[in-house]
Parts: structure tokens; C-alpha cells; sequence
């Protein structure tokens, strides 16, 4: 693809720089969010644009919906190894952790590794999208700085991602997919930044986030724009005309939109004046019913999902051709109660591996009745793995671990990677039972980023690591 440049403001940079260099190690992460995003809106001249006229999905479209499970979700309880020696080394392994090999829903990935596997039998919505070949799993992928083996581990020879087992750590690693230098930008921000040149409309982002702010999609320029499940967030008691209500707001504008001689003052107006426009552009378009009868789970998961179908929906009439959108759910950091006392197949982590299933399950049908699947991918990320030994009724941090990738455009039904050996003290285990990923996040990501329609020679603009690695395309994705 062809960059539109904006060039950079040094002297606004160094200035928001320093300000950030004030402020502790641990608000760094929000500090930057928000000054970067106060000066983008601050030297911005964009306003609110009439919405596009047509309403059908464009075929070059294309939405790409991060699914964050935060706390560091447990992948050795996604897909299992069923034949009669994998699932013997595995049930070995993962002691009282161990699904029943009888319990498991099976799934028969079109490459073969020699083993057999099943899913967590709360995931039927998935063995259905994996069987119909619209679901594939990327098994042991993490953060590395470089490819590392367990020898090269063990002798320390080769660099590690920063504090490897901090969740706060690896969150903004895997979001930002740098896991070597401080943290600056995420690489969906990048991949928005890059490609932002496909929309017609520069007045609502195409970076929605509908679980707050988060690092995935903090860009230079491209600000991510924040709703809730339940759609976009308006100002309360705002209205139009003589009402009281509508007074109310002329004023609000009025002394937002008066000239201000502080940098941050204007900032603070400028961006609420903008957020205020684009939530009310966006409120247009999710109230009333949505364009698909697809029944979503009532939980916050099933919400966020709901109202991404809505948006993908509109990003037409919104003048977009890439959305980029973050959801997230958390729970993951499962210690203990990960499982129900004796009985692996009942526990928190079974609760919210079925709600994972029925939302994206949910989704996936909105995507096919709204005619779009084929442009709509969701891939899972978390913190990271969980430990494959038990510590009782969870779990301890791990590393590497094993995801989801869902949408129409998805080579399904096959597993991507390469799994671990299922054995303590294995050729892929630290010798903690974690697994030492063989698949970089940064592999991943470029795989996405390269379907979402960033060109080979752009690739390193939003992964700038992808380079030490042997495969920035892992085939999942057509």
C-alpha cells in the first residue's frame, strides 16, 4: 500500500516527552496514552463530516478484533492431546488439572502431527467454526525477542523479554509487540497509523476500544476512540435547542471551543469537543435495533462482541474501510479455583471459556448474516501461558501458549506452529513447566497485519522486530 505521511511536531514531542519523564514508572503507561492523545486532538483540525451515503459493506473492507483475556490465560486447557500417548503424557503432567479424555470435543487439524487432540468440551461453538474450517489455533506462541531454545534458555546466551512473568509487563509486550525496549506505541496503533489512508473520514477513529483504554492501539496519530457495551458513551443531561438540556450544552461547546493561551487547556477542550462529536455520530448509529437478529450472550463479553457487529455494521456509512477494535475479558490469573475441587471439568476457568465460546460463536454469525465474514478476523491474545504442572486446583504463570483465530478469511481447521512436547523438563520446557514459545507474538501479529493490507516492505513500520524471525507469515489467514 501507498502511506499517506503526516510529518511529526519534534518540538510538541520533546515537550510531551519530558512531561512523561515526570511522572513514575508505573503511570507511564497512561500518562503517554493520554498526552499523546490530548496533543493529536490539540493540533487536529478535524470536526465531525456528513455519514457516507451507502450502507452496504464495501469488498474491500476489513475490521480486525483483538480479544484480550487478561491475567494469563491457561492454553493447556484449550486443546488436548487425545490419542492414547499424548493424552498420557499429558494427563502426567497436569496432575489434577487434566480434562477427561472422554470429556473432550474432538477436532482433527488437517495437518497431523502425529497426535490426536480435542477441545475443552465447553468450546462446542468453536469445534463447530474449526470443523467448518473458519477456526484455527496457533499453538505455543509468546513474547521473544529473539527465537530461544531451551539450551540457549538454560545458558543464558540470548536476550529475554522484560520481566517475563509480570501480567503488566507482558500485557503491554504482547499488545505492543516489542519486548525489548520501553514501552512507546502498540502495533495495532502502528498497523492504524499505516493504514488509516484507506478511510474517507478522518472525524471518528477507526480505533474503537470497548474495554477502556489499553496498549494495543496507542498510534502516533490514529487515537483510539473508546465505547461500552452497551454502545457509545454520551454526555448526561445533554440535549438541543431552548431545553434546559440543550442550553446546557451550547455552554458546555461554547467554553470548550474558547481560546485557550495553555497548551493543555486547549488540549482538554479539543479533545472533548471531538469526543463529544463522535460519540454522538456513533450513538446515531447504534440506537435503535441492529442489522442482524443474532443472539449474543447477556454477558460483558457477549456486549463488547454485539456492539462491534453494530459498528462493523455502520463503518460504512462512517465513511471507514479498516476498523481496528479491542475487546477485553478478565479473570484469567487463575492461581486457584481454576477448577471445581476434583472435578476439572467445573471452575472458573471453565465458566469463562464458555462464555468465550458462545460470544465468539455469536459473533461469528453476525459477521455471515451481515455478509462480511469473509473481511472480519478475531484473534486471542493474553498476558500469557499458565504453568502445565497444577499447584493444587490452578495454576502459576507460564509463557508460551496456545490461541484462536476466527473469521471467514481463516485457513481453518488446522493448527499453526508447532505444539510443545507435553513433558516437564522437555526439550521445550524452562523447567518450570513453561513452555518456551516457538512462534513469536511478532509472528503473529505480522501474519494479521499482512491480511489486514500492510505490504511486506511495511511490515517492519508496525512490527519493527519481525525481521530476527523466520516466518512473518504463518499462513493462517488467506
Amino acid at each position: 500500500m501507498n502511506l499517506k505521511t503526516q510529518s511529526a511536531d519534534s518540538s510538541r514531542r520533546k515537550f510531551l516527552g519530558q512531561c512523561c519523564g515526570a511522572v513514575s514508572a508505573t503511570g507511564m503507561l497512561s500518562a503517554m496514552a493520554q498526552l499523546r492523545l490530548m496533543g493529536a486532538v490539540a493540533n487536529s483540525g478535524n470536526g465531525p463530516v456528513s455519514a457516507a451515503a451507502s450502507a452496504s459493506i464495501p469488498s474491500d473492507y476489513k475490521a480486525l478484533v483483538c480479544l484480550f483475556l487478561a491475567g494469563g490465560n491457561d492454553g493447556n486447557s484449550l486443546i488436548v492431546p487425545s490419542d492414547t500417548a499424548g493424552y498420557q503424557a499429558y494427563a502426567t503432567g497436569r496432575g489434577a488439572l487434566a480434562l477427561p479424555r472422554a470429556s473432550l470435543l474432538a477436532v482433527k487439524p488437517k495437518t497431523s502431527d502425529g497426535h490426536d487432540y480435542g477441545f475443552h468440551p465447553v468450546l462446542s461453538e468453536l469445534q463447530t467454526l474449526f470443523n467448518q474450517g473458519h477456526v484455527a489455533v496457533l499453538a505455543n506462541v509468546g513474547t521473544l525477542v529473539v527465537p530461544t531454545t531451551r539450551a540457549q534458555f538454560v545458558a543464558k546466551s540470548v536476550p529475554l523479554p522484560l520481566q517475563l512473568y509480570s501480567h503488566s509487563d507482558q500485557q503491554v509486550e504482547w499488545q505492543s509487540s516489542v519486548p525489548d525496549k520501553p514501552f512507546s506505541t502498540g502495533w495495532g496503533g502502528r498497523l492504524a497509523d499505516l493504514t488509516n489512508a484507506f478511510n474517507a473520514n478522518g472525524a471518528v477513529s477507526m480505533s474503537v476500544t470497548l474495554d477502556g483504554q489499553n496498549a494495543f492501539q496507542i498510534g502516533q496519530n490514529v487515537v483510539q476512540f473508546a465505547v461500552n457495551p452497551a454502545g457509545a458513551i454520551v454526555v448526561n443531561g445533554a440535549g438541543t435547542g431552548a431545553s434546559l438540556a440543550g442550553i446546557r450544552s451550547k455552554a458546555l461547546n461554547d467554553l470548550m471551543s474558547s481560546p485557550q493561551g495553555n497548551l493543555f487547556d486547549a488540549a482538554f477542550g479539543g479533545m472533548n469537543r471531538v469526543a463529544i462529536s463522535n460519540s454522538e455520530i456513533i450513538a446515531g448509529y447504534l440506537t435503535g435495533t441492529p442489522p442482524f437478529t443474532t443472539a449474543f450472550p447477556t454477558s460483558n463479553l457477549g456486549q463488547q462482541l454485539r456492539t462491534i457487529a453494530r459498528l462493523i455494521a455502520a463503518g460504512p456509512q462512517l465513511g471507514l474501510k479498516r476498523q481496528v477494535f479491542f475487546a477485553r475479558m478478565g479473570g484469567y490469573d487463575l492461581h486457584g479455583g481454576q477448577i471445581d475441587g476434583s472435578n476439572p471439568l467445573l471452575g472458573a476457568h471453565a465458566n469463562l471459556l464458555r462464555d468465550v465460546s458462545l460470544s465468539l460463536g455469536a459473533f461469528y454469525n453476525a459477521t455471515v448474516e451481515l455478509g462480511c465474514a469473509d473481511q472480519v478476523t478475531t484473534f486471542t491474545a493474553s498476558d500469557f501461558g499458565r504453568a502445565f504442572t497444577c499447584n493444587g486446583d490452578g495454576s502459576d504463570h507460564g509463557w508460551g501458549g496456545h490461541h484462536f483465530i476466527v473469521g471467514g478469511a481463516v485457513r481453518g481447521g488446522d493448527v499453526y506452529g508447532r505444539m510443545p512436547e507435553w513433558r516437564v523438563d522437555g526439550p521445550d520446557d524452562t523447567g518450570l513447566g513453561r513452555w518456551i514459545p516457538t512462534t513469536s507474538v511478532d509472528e503473529y501479529s505480522a501474519t494479521l497485519a499482512r491480511w489486514f493490507g500492510v505490504s511486506p516492505t511495511d511490515l517492519p513500520v508496525v512490527l519493527p522486530n519481525i525481521g530476527r524471525f523466520a516466518k512473518p507469515n504463518l499462513g493462517f489467514l488467506a
